[in-house]
């Protein structure tokens, strides 16, 4: 890792250098994307089965493609039963979680004969994007099942890898089934986003598409973005720790590492005003490294993206905080709950030091899909909100209308909308 001082300028060469990172820069990548997502709108499942054969070296039909009942029931004999136990106790804190986050429709009615409101509708299908390659990813299928659940999407569709044999990740399934997923499809990649969004003869057509994935699935969505909605393109992960001489150097090494040792693009940063402590957290990096099992890739990610940022005040700490906008923070000084209330940019917040951010990774309850490159200074974590639509309500009785008729041909007339202004008036005119 870099230890810098932090300054106005190294604060721009850091955001540039993070900005590298972004789906935004995979150009080289795009024409492919298309093409493949092109020929699945035009060729359904004979373009689906032709890119499995060929990227996941599986030979799947319209026979085969669907997850069947005894697949499921097969993998659940081959999840160990403690393993089991923790997705359970992991998806009810999930639940109970997202559950407060539900929105009612509401209608708001007054004496002068208007009512107004807002109803809320539940997106009808949705497309749950579920990775299938280097690693599983039980918690993420949790994660993004369970808030489409609790809003009450009518139907929820997940796509997948299989291995060359046809089968999918034992987790995933089990994971899938204990959250509430109404079909599973053998399909991954470019190949599944297209899926999804278009139809093809085995897999249904839905609203929405979310999920993670690699360069080839964020592509993809961004894609089919406005055919079909999609929650984000997602960028490789990446922590900040907002640290001073109280916290633990061990403590904060080892959450750095936590998120490093995702992909050789995550992004590990310390921001602290001792640096004291930055120079006992490089002592504990260097340590773990050596144990660790992904070592390689932490490496070359602290090696790319690893900074510690030395600051001379909180308030300097806090601005490059709010400004590269990270997908995790850590908060680890003296009053963590005061320093939280003057953060204005952050995907998720953990306090102290006993809120590690593996903690949101699998079981506290928040979602653990997060903005990520610098997106969180106007994006909100996955949610209940991302699976449902608002409608306007509106209702004018006739002495309502009379009231303000006048008003509303002004303004429409000011905007030389005559027809507008005539929609209106002909409800008042003598005939």
């Amino acid at each position: 890792m870099r230890k810098v001082k932090l300054t106005e300028e190294t604060k721009k060469n850091l955001l540039n250098d993070l900005l590298k990172r972004s789906p935004n820069n995979y150009g080289s990548y795009v024409e492919t994307v298309q093409a493949i997502v092109d020929d699945v709108a035009k060729n359904g499942d004979k373009a689906v089965f032709a890119y499995t054969e060929k990227f996941d070296h599986a030979h799947i039909t319209a026979e085969n493609i669907q997850v069947t009942k005894e697949e499921i029931e097969e993998a659940y004999r081959e999840v160990d039963a403690d393993l089991l136990a923790v997705i359970r106790k992991a998806l009810k804190n999930i639940r109970e979680y997202h559950e407060k986050q539900r929105q009612y429709s509401w209608f708001d009615s007054k004496p002068d004969g208007t009512l107004l409101g807002q109803k809320i509708t539940a997106l009808s299908k949705v497309g749950v994007y579920v990775p299938g390659g280097k690693a599983v990813y039980p918690s993420s299928v949790l994660m993004n099942i369970v808030p489409a659940k609790v809003a009450g999407v009518g139907s929820i569709i997940m796509t997948t890898p299989c291995n060359a044999e046809g089968k999918v990740y034992a987790t995933t399934l089990v994971a899938a089934n204990e959250a509430g997923v109404d079909a599973i499809y053998k399909c991954g990649g470019a190949q599944a986003i297209a899926a999804l969004a278009y139809g093809t003869e085995s897999i249904p057509a839905v609203d929405k598409i979310v999920g993670p994935g690699n360069i080839f699935v964020a592509l993809a969505k961004k894609a089919v973005n406005g055919f079909v909605g999609i929650d984000s393109i997602a960028g490789p992960s990446e922590i900040m720790v907002l640290a001073d001489e109280t916290a633990n150097p061990r403590y904060v090494a080892a959450d750095l590492l936590s998120q490093a040792e995702h992909d050789e693009l995550a992004s590990a940063i310390l921001v602290t005003t001792s640096e004291e402590l930055a120079d006992k957290v490089a002592v504990e990096i260097e340590d773990f490294v050596k144990e660790l099992s992904r070592k390689d890739i932490i490496q070359k990610s602290l090696d790319n993206f690893g900074y510690m940022l030395i600051a001379d005040s909180l308030e300097d700490a806090l601005d490059a905080v709010n400004q590269i906008a990270s997908e995790h923070l850590e908060i680890v000084t003296k009053n963590p709950f005061e320093v939280m209330t003057k953060v204005q940019n952050a995907g998720a917040i953990f306090l102290g030091d006993y809120s590690s951010e593996p903690l949101g990774d699998y079981f506290a309850g928040p979602n653990h899909v997060l903005p990520t490159n610098g997106t969180a200074k106007f994006f909100s974590p996955l949610s209940v909100d991302d699976f449902i639509k608002k409608s306007s309500i509106i209702y004018y009785s006739r002495n309502a209308l009379e009231a303000v008729h006048k008003d509303i041909e002004a303004f429409a007339e000011a905007e030389q909308l005559t027809a507008h202004a005539n929609s209106i008036k002909v409800r008042f005119e003598d005939r």
